[in-house]
C-alpha cells in the first residue's frame, strides 16, 4: 500500500512573502534590497547611471581606492593566479606567507597567536563553535550580529541572552548559570555594534567575566583598524584589550578585503586551528589576499592620518545633520545613525528614493531593527570623503526635510 501524498510541499513557502525581506523578494526588487552598484568601491560610486556620494559601505580608512594596494593585488594575481594555494591549511594550503600574516596580526593585536579565516562570518562561527560544547554556556548581547547567533546555535551549547549593553541583565544571567554550572561560560558581544554605532561596555563586561569565572569573546568587525589610537580596536579604546580572551576582527571593512582573524593565547589558537570546522574543511585564504593584507596591515599601523581624516569627516557630518534638526545618535564610533520619523514603510522608501535621486546613496532600515515609526539611515564616513561630499549630502537631507515637511524628532537620541 503506497503512502499518502503529503498536503504540504517543502517549497510552498517560496510562493509566499514570508522569510527575510519577503516583500522585496516577491517584488523582485533591485532598488532597496539588491541595488546594482558599480563594483569599484569608493566615496563616489555609480548607481543607476549617476555618480553618487556613497555612505553605505564600510570602507572606513579609504583603502578600497588605494592604488598601491590595487597594483599589489594585480601583481599577486599574475604571480599566483586566483586559485593558489590549493587545498585547506591542514592539508596542502599552508604557506610561510600565511604564517607571517598571522604572526604580524598577533603582534598588532598584542596576543600570543592568531588564526586566519576565509570570511569574517565563517570565522565567527568557527571560533565560537570550536570552543564551546554541550556542557558549556554562552551568554550573548541581544543585538549581536547574525554570525554570532549562528555560531552560538552551531555550538550545541546552552545559551542565555542579555539585554543590550545592560550590565544588570548580564550579571543576572551569570549568577543564575553559576548556581548549577557544569562547564565553561563564554560571554559574546560585538565591540562596535554595526547598525547603531554604539560600543559594548567592555570595562564592565571584563569586570563581570572575571567575577564569575567566564571567558570573553569580542567580535570587533567595525572597530578593527578603526577604534583606538593605533586602530587595535574597541577594547584598546577602553584600555582593556589585555583582558579580552578572544579578539575577532574582519578584513571586510577597514581592511577593504575579505577574511577574518581570531587572536588569543597560543593554546587557544592551536585548539581553534584544529577544531574550527569552517576552516579545517575550507580552502585556504587565497594568496592574493594574504599578499595584500600584509601591506594593508603595515599601512594601518603607520598611516594614522587616515583615521584622523575619517574622524574629522564623521564629526562634520554629524554636526551638520544635527544643525539641520535631524536626530543623530551620540555614539563614540564613526558610524552615523540618523533617526527620522516615518509613519509607514512607504514613507521610508520615499525618503530613501528622494535622497538617492539627488546623488547621495544611503540605506534605510526600519522595524524591527529600530522602533516602529522610525527609519534609521546608517551612514559610514570614511577617510576618502571630501568637504564637497559632506555638503552635497547635507543639502540633500535639507531638501528632503523641506519638501516632505518632515516633523523631526526631539533630540533625546542625541544624548548619551
Amino acid at each position: 500500500m503506497s503512502s499518502p501524498k503529503p498536503n504540504v510541499d517543502l517549497f510552498d513557502k517560496c510562493d509566499t512573502d514570508s522569510g527575510y525581506f519577503g516583500l522585496f523578494r516577491k517584488e523582485n526588487d533591485y532598488y532597496f534590497s539588491r541595488p546594482i552598484l558599480d563594483p569599484h568601491p569608493g566615496a563616489r560610486m555609480m548607481f543607476e547611471g549617476r555618480a553618487c556620494v556613497q555612505w553605505s559601505i564600510n570602507n572606513y580608512l579609504g583603502l578600497a581606492e588605494n592604488e598601491a594596494l590595487r597594483a599589489l593585488s594585480v601583481a599577486a594575481a599574475q604571480r599566483y593566479g586566483s586559485g593558489a594555494p590549493m587545498g585547506s591549511r591542514m592539508m596542502t594550503g599552508n604557506t610561510e606567507m600565511h604564517r607571517e600574516l598571522e604572526s604580524r596580526l598577533a603582534d598588532f593585536l598584542e596576543k600570543e597567536a592568531s588564526i586566519l579565516f576565509n570570511y569574517g562570518y565563517l570565522g565567527v562561527i568557527g571560533t565560537i563553535s570550536s570552543l564551546v560544547g554541550r556542557n558549556d554556556t554562552i551568554v550573548f548581547d541581544k543585538l549581536s550580529h547574525a554570525s554570532m547567533v549562528d555560531g552560538v546555535m552551531g555550538s550545541r551549547a546552552e545559551f542565555r541572552v542579555f539585554r543590550h549593553n545592560d550590565m544588570n541583565s548580564l550579571e543576572s544571567r551569570l549568577k543564575r548559570i553559576n548556581q548549577n554550572r557544569k562547564g565553561g561560560v563564554l560571554i559574546v558581544t560585538e565591540g562596535v555594534f554595526g547598525m547603531q554605532g554604539d560600543l559594548a561596555d567592555l570595562p564592565n563586561i571584563c569586570e563581570l567575566k572575571e567575577k564569575y569565572g567566564a571567558r570573553l569573546y569580542v567580535d570587533d568587525a567595525h572597530g578593527f583598524g578603526v577604534m583606538g589610537a593605533g586602530g587595535q580596536g574597541t577594547a584598546a579604546y577602553f584600555g582593556v584589550h589585555d583582558r579580552l580572551d578572544i579578539y575577532f576582527g574582519t578584513f571586510a571593512k577597514a581592511f577593504a578585503a575579505i577574511g577574518g582573524v581570531s587572536a588569543a593565547d597560543q593554546r587557544v589558537i592551536d585548539w581553534i586551528r584544529y577544531n574550527a570546522r569552517t576552516q579545517v574543511f575550507a580552502k585556504s585564504l587565497p594568496m592574493i589576499y594574504v599578499t595584500v593584507l600584509l601591506k594593508t596591515l603595515e599601512i594601518i599601523r603607520k598611516d594614522h592620518q587616515r583615521r584622523e581624516r575619517m574622524w574629522a569627516n564623521a564629526e562634520k557630518l554629524k554636526t551638520g545633520l544635527r544643525q539641520l534638526g535631524f536626530t543623530v545618535g551620540a555614539v563614540p564610533s564613526p558610524i552615523t545613525p540618523v533617526y527620522v520619523p516615518a509613519g509607514d514603510k512607504e514613507i521610508g522608501k520615499k525618503m530613501v528614493r528622494r535622497i538617492r535621486d539627488q546623488g547621495v546613496f544611503i540605506t534605510g532600515v526600519m522595524y524591527p531593527v529600530v522602533p516602529r515609526g522610525i527609519i534609521l539611515f546608517r551612514m559610514i564616513p570614511t577617510a576618502s570623503h571630501t568637504e564637497e561630499d559632506i555638503q552635497r549630502t547635507l543639502q540633500a537631507f535639507k531638501k528632503v526635510r523641506d519638501d516632505m515637511k518632515l516633523e523631526l524628532m526631539p533630540s533625546a537620541l542625541q544624548k548619551n
